[in-house]
């Protein structure tokens, strides 16, 4: 029997269970926590390097009250109590990922100390039955190397790979899956045209230079990878359900192109080695020279495909030039981001994505959560119903064929949340940002109880 898409409450306010239990889905489908390294580590500890997340937040207006990652969670030195909360819930699995400025503080040389942190936590992962599924980057781009140019220039890829290469030679033989970069439209198109992310670049230029070098970072990771005999690689990007928000035909044309940029530029080139023609109508004088030689690589063969999805975005055409993106509120309600809360889009996605271009590759929800004005002593009911909402679309995919392997919950901690600072809260536990205390929500303890039965 496949989960309903609400939570039941049994006992009153104390207690939310989920609908869904472990037995709802296949043998062998993994569920998973993540949580991603700038946000949660700290960063002022272990020898790393300045990232342009430390340099962008220190520039007035563009992060809430300037905060960064400094001390985060603590998860440097908290790393064992944090493992032990993952085990506690019954999860199978692990998605992490690694600081390039930790590893590597100019981007090139390497920091033993954070090498030997990574060696702890993976060990720590394993001696507790737990699968480490690791992310290389997750936006902490060394500050050199974004003020020699960052994802504009194509020496960065190159650069990447040669970390992604002393990652595999560490870590690589205790990995259970590796994906060199998470979400690479935020990496790309959120950061260098719409200006919201590190490094708050924005034009058509910076742009479509950035989508294409992160696209080949990838595929040069990938290769780096392989060559160090590491398996189990695969790709995680974001996608969000584009919806025109009038039936008119501007509105429903602008759609389509949000679509384009939002979710299939990098699934098409990392799978079937081509950039939608639609987007690249608007990108083509802007993209690097020679681009057309880079296609092959990267559109390495993978060995799994991640999906990351949080709500839908109804579109409007401004009028102004290509790309003329806008959008409007919808109806449905929200989440403390303002995110409008449509599991049916996830459904849709996932769906077009095995029809129109991973086939028969195995997918994983590599993220899904939802963020909540939560406190230690109040019930997330709302969480517990999101992700019921969504795991629920996850059932039905799986019994119409889709190879939906896992299911990740967005995010272990509560953490920083990039341009909003510490203010949203994610976390299945909360966190104290002032005494690092954690303490388990409701949903932390009704996903126990949905993963013993």
């Amino acid at each position: 029997m496949r989960p309903r898409a609400r939570c039941l409450d049994r006992t009153g306010p104390a207690m939310i269970d989920f609908q869904f239990s472990r037995s709802d889905f296949p043998e062998g489908f993994l569920f998973s926590a993540a949580t991603s390294a700038y946000q949660i580590e700290g960063h002022a500890f272990g020898g790393a390097g300045r990232t342009h997340w430390d340099s962008f937040a220190e520039t007035p207006g563009k992060v809430d009250r300037g905060e960064t990652g400094a001390i985060a969670c603590d998860h440097f030195h908290r790393w064992k109590e944090d493992l032990d909360l993952i085990r506690d819930a019954g999860l199978d699995a692990y998605r992490f990922s690694t600081s390039w400025a930790r590893v590597m503080p100019d981007g090139v040389n390497i920091n033993p100390e954070g090498l030997d942190f990574y060696d702890r936590l993976v060990d720590g992962m394993l001696a507790r039955g737990i699968r480490p599924m690791a992310t290389l980057y997750h936006w902490e781009l060394p500050e050199v190397l974004g003020n020699a140019g960052g994802w504009t220039i194509r020496d960065i890829p190159e650069r990447f790979a040669d970390f992604a290469a002393v990652i595999a030679e560490r870590l690589g033989d205790r990995l259970h899956s590796v994906a060199p970069v998470n979400e690479p439209f935020c990496v790309s198109w959120l950061s260098h045209h719409e200006g919201y992310h590190a490094p708050g670049l924005t034009g058509l230029g910076p742009a479509a230079k950035s989508m294409h070098h992160v696209g080949l970072a990838h595929g040069l990771a990938v290769q780096a990878l392989r060559a160090q005999g590491v398996g189990n690689v695969g790709a995680a990007c974001n996608f969000e359900y584009a919806l025109p928000a009038t039936d008119s035909v501007e509105d429903r044309a602008t759609a389509t192109i949000y679509d384009g940029i939002y979710n299939r530029w990098f699934p098409g080139a990392m799978i079937r080695g081509e950039y939608p023609q639609d987007v690249l109508d608007g990108l083509a004088e802007h993209m690097p020279d020679n681009w057309q030689d880079d296609m092959k690589i990267i559109s390495q063969p993978l060995d799994w495909f991640g999906v990351n999805y949080y709500t839908c975005q109804r579109i409007r055409a401004t009028g102004a030039a290509w790309p003329g993106v806008g959008s409007v509120p919808g109806p449905l309600p929200k989440t403390d981001m303002g995110w409008e809360i449509c599991p049916e889009g996830l459904a849709w996605l996932v769906t077009r994505l095995a029809r129109d271009i991973t086939g028969d590759l195995p997918l994983f929800i590599t993220e899904n959560g939802l963020a909540n004005p939560d406190t230690p002593l109040r019930p997330d009911a709302e969480r517990v119903a999101y992700l019921d909402a969504h795991l629920a679309v996850a059932c039905d995919l799986i019994e119409s064929g889709v190879p939906l392997t896992g299911y990740t919950f967005w995010s272990l901690l509560d953490n920083y949340e990039w341009t909003l600072g510490y203010a949203k809260r994610f976390g299945l536990v909360h966190v104290d940002f002032e005494t690092q205390t954690r303490t388990p929500k409701a949903s932390y303890h009704a996903l126990a109880r949905a993963l013993a039965r």
